[in-house]
């Protein structure tokens, strides 16, 4: 069994181009998922001077773990978000996730890029009766937009279900090939890899970014990292929450193609995957909230108890906004932000592409109003003192209790010279010391020991057993000197 990514099989590392020197740029663009390189794409051919910045290698973010699904067909976040604004704005997002599937067929089409796609029908399905009026509320939803929708009672591989539907035009494929392919495209953009930003600071021309000792002057800049490092100006822990799922893929012999997913949470979510040499089948579950929930290895287990033992384990986690609906746009003079996509990255990352694009070049767009990070409604103010305490509640519990009652006898906590520290010892006999504190708002850490990282439960920052920065918002490791 391996405890990483599938999307990472066969997959070719070129010596990362890091940065070397000062630039002076039109745009900086921070971070190398999807979204990032998104962006670059659409606004590579307009005259500005672009550089992008990743941390680590492009597409080992959050991308790298996705499910790697292109669809409009979303559980329930129609329903949710026809519920927080109106019929109007939930259409507005359904038109939005059909133009970004459009797009990323149009690119991967007209750039030969070879990442897997194939057509893949969607269903969406209750596992118990008390859901099956939701399905069906979500079928008038999509009947309404002019969506053909079919009504189902089994999925393709004889899965009994008490009630589903299904909608067509929807895509699978594998995102780390398409990030390879798409960066390819971007010969005109200055992109640099293992150049980690750990400032940006806002001057009379612009902003000045942070990174390997040397500094990007940059008239605009877009965020395209998963959380955003910064607390200020945008105070993302208050608009947002953390669900984290686990994913799992089983060999198997059928060639059944199809995704589905659970009508609400915690989520099931499947689809099947071509390998290198062998098919498998994809399930995602036992999605939940991070502040409330550590035990990695509990989620884990279940996952063997599904069916036979996995031949990839791996987990992942989203950020889910207040309106369920992303966060791209402008949050202050010349900074743009693309985060929030509620666990559906792939057609919300190209969206902001487009979004950032119209944004930049002043264009008018059906979608900067409703995507604008600012925006702001009576119900989902009521969500602020909910994400206050959420916050409160993991911090504090981090402090408290930092030797989980799962944990293996390989793990230590200790204070060494007034430092808190966490000691993890490999089957080598090799003990890895860590400062067990978050740098971004001094959370405590979990150890997470299927794929051996230590995991922030606050805001999902990542490290190595060995304390580097993995994902952030944390720009700093937690190595430890004696």
């Amino acid at each position: 069994m391996q405890n990483t990514s599938i999307w990472q099989e066969d997959i070719d590392r070129v010596k990362p181009n890091s940065l070397d020197r000062n630039l002076d740029v039109d745009i900086a663009i921070v971070g190398g998922g999807i979204s990032g390189l998104s962006v670059a794409y659409y606004l590579k051919n307009t005259g500005y001077k672009i550089c992008l910045l990743e941390s680590n290698y492009i597409g080992s973010g959050i991308t790298l773990r996705t499910t790697g699904k292109i669809t409009y067909m979303q559980e329930d976040l129609l329903l949710k978000i026809k519920g927080l604004h109106d019929e109007n704005t939930a259409k507005k997002y359904y038109e939005s996730q059909k133009l970004a599937i459009k797009e990323l067929n149009m690119i991967i089409s007209n750039n030969g890029i070879k990442c897997d796609l194939k057509i893949s029908d969607s269903y969406i399905f209750a596992e118990n009766k008390r859901d099956i009026k939701k399905v069906k509320e979500l079928k008038n939803l999509l009947e309404s937009f002019g969506e053909e929708i079919e009504n189902i009672y089994t999925l393709p591989d004889d899965i009994k279900i008490k009630y589903g539907i299904k909608g067509s035009d929807t895509y699978v494929f594998n995102p780390l090939k398409y990030l390879n392919g798409l960066k390819k495209c971007l010969d005109n953009v200055l992109i640099y890899e293992k150049s980690k930003v750990e400032k940006i600071l806002k001057n009379t021309d612009g902003y000045t970014l942070k990174s390997n000792g040397y500094e990007v002057n940059a008239q605009r800049v877009v965020i395209c990292t998963h959380y955003p490092f910064f607390l200020f100006p945008y105070l993302m822990p208050l608009k947002c929450s953390l669900e984290k799922s686990y994913v799992a893929l089983y060999k198997v012999e059928s060639d059944i193609n199809y995704n589905a997913i659970t009508i609400k949470k915690p989520t099931i979510s499947i689809r099947y995957v071509e390998g290198k040499d062998t098919r498998y089948k994809l399930i995602l579950a036992k999605s939940h909230n991070i502040n409330f929930d550590n035990n990695d290895k509990k989620h884990f287990n279940s996952l063997y108890n599904i069916g036979r033992n996995p031949d990839y384990l791996w987990s992942n986690i989203d950020i889910i906004t207040k309106d369920y609906m992303p966060y791209i746009g402008l949050i202050d003079k010349n900074l743009y932000l693309a985060t929030g996509y509620n666990t559906w990255g792939m057609t919300n990352g190209t969206l902001a592409g487009l979004i950032i694009r119209d944004l930049i070049l002043d264009k008018k767009s059906d979608y900067i109003r409703v995507f604008n990070p600012q925006r702001d409604n009576i119900k989902m103010l009521i969500k602020y003192p909910l994400y206050t305490f959420n916050n409160t509640y993991s911090f504090g519990m981090s402090k408290i209790i930092k030797n989980k009652r799962w944990y293996s006898k390989d793990l230590e906590f200790k204070k060494i010279n007034g430092c808190n520290v966490g000691i993890y010892t490999d089957d080598s006999g090799i003990k890895h010391i860590v400062k067990n504190k978050c740098p971004h708002l001094g959370c405590s850490l979990i150890f997470n020991e299927v794929e051996k990282t230590w995991d922030c439960p606050c805001h999902a920052s990542r490290f190595d057993i060995d304390g580097f920065v993995i994902n952030g918002p944390s720009n700093y490791d937690i190595h430890f000197n004696e």
